[in-house]
């Protein structure tokens, strides 16, 4: 199939894709974003309304199944713009729920619509752009998550101070209405530019025809899976949490505590490019860079769980360098992994099914990380993310030789 190759175009894509991606967190990351706000101004209690964060990171895996499915037989580009849409309207919605378990309901759907957009977004950037391209671009797409994150704990608080938390999924869904409208009419030029017989189902135009993963392969995305639950457990409970650990320790207001969480996606930007830099220059390795980023990860919570307590720009810090590290290895095993089986035509397949593993820990994550916080206290919580991260190591380093066998063979 055609390809882009052109420098103009190939950025213009990246960017577009890179936009869908920031609009999909500012409408996915706000409740976590306010969670603690909503707490203190509603009077619902902590793992109250976590249940809706969580439902929704159930929601988004399982619909990360689905639609790793659908994208492999039918137009991403239809699907991005359905799911932009869905979750317009269910942040729209959010505002007016008169209570936790309406939110629940709301947000769950919510997290369905979010699993629309990454696996046929990452089957778009396959189909359009060669190999070494996609390499990079998807590094330049997953900063969309970084600013996004940016975004939302910059204008979060501000929001708050001045017309209430409601205000913050307002914005979001304006912003997602529009990007709906842009996606389509522009991934539409690039289609026509590249002469995409729409009516061929998208895994044929990818396919060679035969080819099967081995059981070897299959044996070995178990073990990337695992590993994935165990990024996804620290990348999201840490980012949703933080705030209130800090708020907790220091007792800072809700907003000051709010806004120490743009340090995160700060390290995660730095961390994306220095994790392809080390795997494209010294590792080349995505499982064994992983295993040691967890290592790090590990040493950041245990460093953490000693000196909480100490000075609270210090617990940011290390909060923030274990959730970089964890996008990092976030980049590793769900980006780069599956462009490998691009010649399988199920991209989109292993893409949803990879994504979907983030999911499962984020969920155990942010509701156990409530309900431990609340009747154990950080430090238990601080222990579990040490001992998260070096399960995390043992399996990525493990399965790293087999990886690599597999992908030559590939």
């Amino acid at each position: 199939m055609t390809k882009l190759t052109n420098q103009r175009e190939i950025q213009h894509m990246t960017l577009l894709c890179a936009a869908v991606y920031f609009t999909s967190y500012l409408s996915r990351i706000n409740f976590g974003a306010v969670i603690l706000e909503i707490v203190q101004a509603e009077g619902w209690s902590k793992p109250e309304v976590s249940l809706a964060v969580t439902i929704s990171f159930v929601t988004y895996g399982v619909g990360q199944l689905a639609s790793g499915w659908l994208g492999d037989k039918v137009s991403p580009r239809l699907l991005i713009f359905i799911g932009l849409l869905m979750t317009a309207a269910m942040n729209l919605l959010i505002p007016f729920c008169p209570g936790a378990g309406p939110m629940s309901v709301v947000w769950g759907i919510n997290g369905f619509a979010q699993a629309l957009l990454w696996p046929p977004l990452v089957k778009t950037m396959i189909s359009v752009f060669t190999n070494e391209v996609y390499q990079q671009a998807s590094v330049r797409v997953s900063w969309g998550s970084s600013f996004g994150t940016i975004a939302i704990y910059l204008a979060a608080p501000l929001c708050i101070l001045l017309s209430g938390w409601r205000s913050v999924f307002l914005i979001a869904a304006g912003a997602c209405a529009v990007m709906a409208v842009v996606w389509l009419v522009a991934c539409g030029r690039v289609e026509k530019r590249l002469g995409q017989d729409r009516t061929e189902p998208p895994a044929a135009r990818l396919t060679e025809p035969g080819l099967r993963p081995s059981t070897g392969t299959r044996v070995t995305l178990a073990g990337i899976m695992v590993a994935i639950i165990c990024q996804g457990a620290l990348r999201d409970g840490v980012t949703t949490w933080m705030p209130s650990l800090i708020a907790e320790t220091y007792q800072l207001g809700s907003s000051v505590s709010i806004l120490t969480g743009v340090i995160l996606p700060v390290f995660s930007i730095v961390c994306f490019q220095l994790a392809h830099w080390l795997n494209n220059r010294l590792v080349r390795s995505e499982l064994l860079l992983s295993g040691e980023i967890f290592l790090v990860g590990a040493a950041c919570a245990v460093l953490l769980r000693l000196t909480a307590s100490w000075q609270a720009a210090l617990s940011v810090i290390l909060s923030a360098a274990l959730t970089g590290g964890m996008h990092g290895i976030n980049l590793l095993l769900i980006c780069m992994i599956p462009s490998h089986f691009a010649r399988y035509g199920n991209v989109s397949a292993i893409s949803g099914s990879l994504n979907a593993c983030t999911y499962v820990g984020s969920a155990l994550s942010t509701y156990g990380t409530a309900f431990l916080s609340d009747r154990f206290g950080w430090n238990v919580i601080l222990s579990a993310w040490a001992g998260t991260a070096l399960v995390g190591a043992a399996v990525c380093i493990a399965f790293s030789k087999r990886w690599e066998r597999i992908r030559l063979k590939d």
